[in-house]
């Protein structure tokens, strides 16, 4: 009796379950606040067609649109870890490679989400938007844009 009482009770720390009121271990995942842009090469065009410009606040970033084979590309502004629950101020700029004319200009308020890569009790705890880059719409909402 007293050896099938022991089995269980040394399996408990060996497996990292939590019976006696531990946490369960976090995984070390890092991530950053920060708005982002997703897009379609292919909707651009060619190669590199397109410049996009993705700002929030004062604070942009900008890369050129990618290869229409690759399946989609993105753009990130990295914010302040401690922004917390917050409404920032987003613009998409974007402009013809070839000649800088602008192409499509848009804005937006984004609310930021609270996200927790690691789980709810594990940091960090980051604050997050993700709009899509259209070229006719601008800014757009991702949800149903096939990534693959």
């Amino acid at each position: 009796m007293r050896r099938a009482l022991l089995i269980p009770l040394l399996a408990v720390p060996l497996t990292g379950c939590s019976l006696l009121g531990q946490s369960a271990p976090c995984t070390e995942a890092d991530a950053d606040s920060q708005v982002s842009a997703v897009w379609r090469p292919a909707d651009f065009g060619g190669r590199d067609e397109a410049r996009i410009r993705l700002c929030v606040g004062d604070t942009c970033e900008e890369r050129t649109s990618g290869s229409p084979e690759d399946p989609f590309a993105s753009l990130s502004v990295r914010l302040p870890d401690d922004i917390g629950a917050s409404t920032v101020p987003v613009r998409l700029t974007v402009t013809s490679a070839k000649g800088a004319d602008t192409v499509v200009e848009d804005s937006t308020r984004a609310r930021l989400k609270e996200q927790h890569p690691n789980g709810t009790s594990c940091p960090p705890t980051t604050w997050t938007a993700t709009f899509g880059a259209h070229p006719d719409q601008g800014l757009t909402s991702p949800e149903g844009m096939k990534l693959q």
